[in-house]
């Protein structure tokens, strides 16, 4: 069974979704690949701890300040989406990384040579779980912003929000606004 609850933040409304212990979903509405972990039979049940946990930690992350701690998450799929999702989590507040980089490290873990760069893109792409599993804070290796579910121009807003180095960093004008092509 799968609950929902929802979060009024300052760029849009947001659905969160849970097992009943662990945060499971964290979209903008009307983002790509919004609520895809849950199903039309998801009951509304705002009052679980886990979700009083996660707006608390949205109150502080919206609020301009790292949160310091993370709701219990829990990401289901493949060893290599798992593996994405933890490097991910290692990208701090106010960092970024890239593809390429994350591409790397799964390689290195894995005992690879080589990992592309866009399987990691699709991998991030599809992340169930926006702001906390970072996503937003992974850009094209010529640091252009590309393909994030919920927007090039949020992924922009959040990153300016964590007092990232804008100057670096650009939107090319075929910017992909729903996790198209990554680099």
């Amino acid at each position: 069974m799968h609950y929902v609850s929802h979060y009024e933040s300052p760029l849009g409304a947001m659905t969160m979704a849970s097992d009943g212990k662990h945060l499971t979903g964290l979209w903008f509405d009307g983002q790509k690949y919004d609520r895809s972990t849950i199903n039309d039979e998801a009951a509304l049940e705002p009052d679980l701890p886990v979700f009083t946990r996660t707006a608390q930690w949205l109150d502080t992350y919206f609020g301009g300040t790292d949160p310091g701690f993370t709701p219990p998450i829990r990401v289901e799929g493949s060893d290599f989406k798992r593996m994405v999702t933890s490097i991910m989590l290692s990208i701090p507040f106010g960092a970024t990384s890239t593809y390429a980089r994350i591409a790397a490290e799964v390689a290195r873990r894995t005992g690879r040579t080589h990992m592309s760069a866009q399987a990691v893109g699709g991998a991030v792409g599809r992340n169930p779980i926006v702001l906390i599993v970072p996503c937003h804070r992974v850009l094209a290796s010529d640091g252009s912003l590309r393909g994030y579910a919920g927007g090039v121009d949020r992924k922009e807003r959040l990153l300016q929000m964590e007092g990232v180095n804008m100057p670096g960093l650009s939107t090319p004008p075929d910017a992909d606004d729903g996790g198209g092509r990554r680099e």
